[in-house]
């Protein structure tokens, strides 16, 4: 008996802690499993762990937390908030923050809110969590009341209001803070706060306040490390002091590729080309490897110069270091070319494309549109059609652009009315424009004054200086003063419209209507735009102005062009005077038209390179119809090709035809 007694005392004291160990070790299991999940950020399965543990200890949650923020995960941010709900678990300040957190940075600034509203007991990380949350959304009016019901404030929270300001376009604001900050005793400056503050400075172009926060940092002996720097760089650059972003990144120790593209970049949009170009080629000396924003930039601004042999040899270092025809600086060479009006190499760029993009494709477009190849343009436009590409509305103008240099006046109505009732795009501004110089270069003014009478928009500048220019090409003066008018209104100081309507004038012999123009230009202090023409030989440029006796080969080009002038009069070519504007015999303004600048140009570049080699010119205004008629002439009589580019387009000669067909 007693040997069954004891083994049945046994029996009922024994199973008892075994169960409460297999249960804590079976909880501790569960927790270490999810700890491992959490690691992997297999959160989905982790979460499937949490539902079998009663009681989750504040490190499981906070674990959890902090993956659902790391991986942007807010509807399994919100089940472990629910989960943590339902078991009765009141968090702490941490996992309260760790929260918002979450919110914040998943977007649900409401959630965030919430959270905020129902803590008993919040600290300085609580208010600049939802701040920030705020100002990174654009929520400013909402990160303000906060910023200003704060008990108190670090240097996080001034740097996430002002950078808030800073980042959507609100510079105003960004400065009139920091004024504040300057003024609170409990702030300090930090690289953060300055750069944004910089930033802002840079924003508004005001040069005066950046120029005393440099130094104040100064003063205060700020690291100056490469943010702060950059920042620096860029407000003086922003604010058109070249020489100090200069200078500051002449200090840069550590000078990133970054760095360079900025102010290779800055060089360039301040219109200083050529110290753009030197300092891009001592960067191929540093050993920093270009990247595809600094070839983007240096080609955009050949393409702006129209400077082709640099562009070329940017082509050929991007070859040399295996640049990614997917990038888009392949989209930038494309385009370089089709803007220096070598549209087979930009064709040859295109074709080396895996997938061109819309740019690419907008590019070769507008370049064979440009340069007097309308039929390619349209036959590459089917092509992007049928790659399942879709145009935007700048592939339209260049597509409108090549119907127009070619005359397809019904096809460029054709896709003109597609752009609206097939591809769904709204009608731009710019569209308008072309049509309407399609429409009035053709003649077709009724039409044209249809379209602009419906057009949804006040019909710009643009507009009406192509309805202008189609009116001088058919002599319909009535519509002409019409156009003039509204352009008189809109840019009362552009001599062109005074020129144009002064050619109109003296087209149709009203000499006194000439007059008035002039007297006009004269009592508003307009002065017409001097004709430039220039031409680059032996890597030299040449520029050239109406008459020109300056340039030292002055004497043997005008001995040339009179000389040519005499084969040309042979070949049939007669002066076309219908647009010099003087009163005077037709003898003076045949001498009148014969010293243009292009024409001096193209003499200078026959006489000083080998037979038969190709010329290109350049002029700022577009080129005159005697000019065009002439330089057909010449092309044909010393057997060249001469290529000149106007403002508006590339003209190609060649054998005694122009790409353009006489239609520009």
């Amino acid at each position: 008996m007693i040997s069954s007694s004891f083994s049945s005392q046994t029996q009922t004291h024994i199973p008892a802690p075994r169960r409460t160990s297999i249960k804590l070790n079976t909880t501790d299991n569960l927790i270490t499993q999810l700890h491992n999940l959490c690691n992997q950020k297999r959160l989905k399965e982790a979460i499937q762990i949490l539902n079998q543990i009663e009681r989750p200890p504040a490190s499981v949650y906070s674990t959890l937390i902090q993956l659902c923020c790391q991986i942007r995960a807010l509807n399994e941010g919100k089940t472990v908030h629910k989960r943590m709900r339902y078991s009765g678990f009141l968090p702490g300040i941490v996992i309260s923050n760790r929260l918002l957190d979450m919110y914040a940075k998943c977007g649900s600034l409401s959630d965030a809110q919430k959270v905020f509203d129902e803590m008993s007991e919040k600290d300085l990380c609580s208010w600049n969590t939802l701040i920030s949350g705020y100002t990174k959304l654009g929520m400013l009016k909402e990160a303000k009341k906060l910023f200003d019901e704060m008990p108190e404030r670090d240097n996080f929270s001034w740097t996430a209001m002002i950078s808030g300001y800073v980042r959507f376009d609100k510079p105003k604001e960004a400065l009139e803070l920091y004024r504040m900050q300057e003024m609170s005793l409990l702030s300090k400056l930090n690289k953060f706060t300055v750069s944004s503050v910089l930033a802002a400075s840079a924003a508004m172009g005001c040069l005066i306040i950046g120029k005393e926060i440099h130094g104040r940092i100064t003063r205060a002996g700020l690291d100056f490390d490469d943010v702060v720097w950059s920042a620096l760089m860029d407000m003086y650059g922003k604010c058109g002091s070249i020489d100090e972003a200069r200078s500051v990144f002449d200090k840069l120790v550590d000078r990133d590729i970054v760095a360079w593209t900025a102010m290779i970049d800055r060089y360039f949009k301040d219109g200083r080309r050529e110290e753009g170009f030197e300092l891009f080629r001592q960067l191929m000396k540093s050993g920093i490897w270009p990247n595809e924003f600094t070839f983007a930039g240096v080609l955009n601004a050949c393409a702006a110069a129209a400077d082709e042999e640099i562009g070329k040899q940017v082509h050929g270092y991007m070859t040399r270091v295996y640049f990614n025809p997917l990038s888009f600086a392949a989209s930038a060479l494309v385009h370089t070319y089709s803007k220096c009006g070598n549209v087979e190499n930009a064709k040859r760029v295109f074709n080396g494309m895996p997938q061109p993009d819309l740019v690419s494709w907008t590019s070769l477009i507008t370049g064979y549109a440009q340069n007097g190849q309308p039929d390619e343009a349209l036959e590459y436009f089917e092509l992007l059609l049928k790659s399942n590409m879709k145009p935007d509305h700048i592939t339209f103008v260049g597509v409108l652009s090549a119907c127009t240099h070619a005359g397809l006046v019904d096809k460029g109505l054709e896709y003109f009315h597609s752009i609206k009732d097939i591809h769904g795009l709204t009608h731009t501004a710019d569209h308008y424009a072309c049509i309407i110089d399609l429409l009035a270069r053709s003649g077709r003014f009724q039409e044209a004054e249809n379209i602009i009478s419906k057009m949804p928009m006040k019909p710009d500048k643009f507009l009406w200086a192509s309805l202008l220019g189609g009116c001088r090409i058919h002599g319909n003066l009535e519509l002409a003063e019409k156009a003039a008018k509204a352009l008189f209104e809109i840019e009362p100081e552009n001599p062109a419209t005074y020129v144009t309507m002064a050619n109109i004038y003296a087209t149709a012999g009203s000499w006194d209507e000439v007059a008035k123009i002039r007297r006009s230009m004269d009592d508003k202090g307009v002065v017409k735009k001097p004709g430039l023409s220039w031409i680059e030989v032996k890597r030299e440029t040449h520029v050239f102005l109406v008459g020109d006796t300056s340039h030292p080969k002055s004497k043997e080009i005008h001995e040339f062009l009179g000389k040519l002038s005499k084969r040309m009069r042979e070949e049939g070519y007669v002066p076309d005077t219908n647009f010099v504007l003087h009163d005077v015999e037709e003898e003076q303004k045949e001498q009148n038209l014969s010293y243009h600048s292009e024409k001096l140009a193209v003499a200078f570049g026959i006489i000083s390179t080998p037979p038969g080699t190709p010329l290109k010119v350049f002029k700022n205004l577009r080129t005159c119809v005697d000019c065009h008629n002439a330089i057909k002439y010449i092309s044909k009589i010393v057997i060249r090709k001469i290529t000149v580019r106007d403002s508006s387009r590339f003209h190609c000669f060649e054998d005694g035809n122009c790409s353009c067909r006489d239609y520009w």
